[in-house]
């Protein structure tokens, strides 16, 4: 009894002390993030007070740009636009990929049928079909979704491939050994174990998104961050091309954690760690 009541004390008095190490942890790791964003703004103002704010604009007028675009509703206006094309592409994606993912992963057939064509068109670039998406589409909202789909799409199947492939065998045996049904199994033992390699694929995808949506608004939109980009360069406003390449940086970075926040909150039962 003594023994018991010692062990339950002594657990008691960690909680604490794991929780305020927990603490320390974040708060150093807070600590350092914020030193290096203002040890990159130290060294950016240093470097760009030598050259000429053609090539470097310094972080005052970035931040003069960023306010003269939010004022007059550009950027508030290229943000949900890149945003809604990015959300719209990268969530087709999500729901063509995943279940074509576990589909090729699971049957040996529809792997075999598909996969040349898999990996002959994840090598080649979104941009490649830039003029054919506006040519096929229009120059419409459809050909930059259809861009933004395309470059994440593969990226979702092959990692829906690897883990249905990752699956353990002593556990598809153990399901048809207590009579589960081969779309049972599927259901409830092949694809909950997919869902640490949606979650990868998801944040990978997400980031190709966003890449795709910058050469897309070049080409072939009016609004957008790309389009913001592109118009600054044809006025020579360098500081403009600065304000939009920190923001999609923003953005995406906001976007990742959102997604790695879900996931830490409603995809715990399957362990999934990010």
């Amino acid at each position: 009894m003594n023994q018991s009541s010692s062990a339950a004390a002594n657990a008691a008095s960690a909680t604490p002390r794991t929780n305020s190490l927990v603490r320390l942890g974040e708060f150093r790791q807070a600590a350092l993030a914020i030193a290096a964003v203002l040890g990159g703004l130290v060294i950016w103002q240093v470097l760009s007070s030598n050259i000429s704010p053609l090539f470097l604009p310094s972080p005052s007028d970035t931040w003069a740009a960023a306010i003269e675009l939010a004022e007059d509703g550009t950027l508030t206006k290229s943000i949900i636009a890149s945003l809604a094309r990015i959300g719209s592409g990268w969530a087709l994606g999500i729901i063509i990929g995943v279940p074509l993912g576990i589909l090729m992963g699971h049957f040996r057939l529809i792997r075999e049928l598909l996969e040349p064509y898999i990996e002959f068109f994840r090598f080649v670039p979104p941009i490649a079909f830039i003029t054919l998406a506006v040519i096929w589409l229009g120059p419409g909202e459809e050909s930059k979704v259809a861009l933004i789909f395309y470059a994440t799409v593969f990226i979702i199947v092959v990692n829906m491939i690897a883990g249905v492939q990752a699956v353990s065998e002593l556990r598809l045996r153990a399901a048809a050994s207590l009579g589960a049904s081969p779309l049972r199994t599927l259901l409830t033992v092949v694809v909950p174990s997919t869902v640490p390699f949606m979650i990868t694929g998801a944040r990978l995808a997400m980031g190709n998104s966003f890449l795709t949506v910058v050469s897309a608004e070049i080409v072939a939109a009016q609004d957008g961050l790309g389009a913001l980009i592109w118009t600054a360069r044809n006025y020579g406003r360098t500081e403009w091309v600065f304000v939009g390449i920190i923001i999609l940086g923003l953005l995406g970075y906001t976007c990742d954690r959102l997604l790695r926040i879900f996931a830490r909150t409603f995809l715990k039962r399957y362990s999934v760690t990010v």
